[in-house]
């Protein structure tokens, strides 16, 4: 128990070291991995079932070739690209915006070293550390959460074509 205290401690610490726009990073990267694990939870679960059914719908058809039909399948592969894609372009937003907010973090942060120094002089280092850390922290903390997300949102994305196409290729037009 004593070990999630000082844990608990160490990220308030760290979030506190960072200054305000930290807590802003730290609310991007949340919300990025929750929409990622849904994701991977919707490719492990949800999207079978749907294939499943577009592809029992399909085949249950009796007539497969006329333009109607061939219109009805374009439309099952849409719905199904739509619900696969849900969610990736919000990822690759909170992707992009992670370095952004870690440069504000960075100018807040150097700000703050310019007051120090318009305030004290440029002799007084230990004041001038604390607003040097909070300018690399959220930086810090912003390139990892872009690069944490670019590789998943790049399979995802990859997964999801990959998908579409798969079930393209298995609605046959015979009959």
């Amino acid at each position: 128990m004593l070990w999630l205290i000082d844990s608990f401690e160490a990220v308030r610490d760290f979030m506190n070291l960072g200054g305000p726009v930290l807590r802003a990073i730290a609310f991007v990267i949340f919300l990025m991995w929750v929409l990622i694990v849904e994701r991977i939870m919707f490719f492990r679960t949800t999207m079978k079932t749907l294939q499943r059914d577009i592809r029992d719908t399909w085949e249950g058809r009796s007539e497969r070739r006329s333009w109607n039909a061939q219109q009805i399948r374009e439309l099952m592969i849409s719905r199904f690209s739509i619900s696969t894609h849900k969610g990736i372009t919000m990822i690759q937003t909170l992707v992009a915006l992670c370095p952004l907010f870690g440069l504000l973090g960075t100018v807040t942060g150097m700000i703050k070293v310019f007051e120090v120094m318009a305030v004290s002089g440029s002799g007084n280092v230990r004041a001038m550390a604390a607003g040097v850390s909070q300018a690399t922290v959220p930086t810090m903390a912003g390139m990892v959460g872009a690069l944490s997300g670019v590789l998943l949102v790049t399979i995802l994305s990859r997964r999801a074509a990959r998908e579409v196409d798969f079930l393209q290729d298995s609605l046959t037009m015979d009959h």
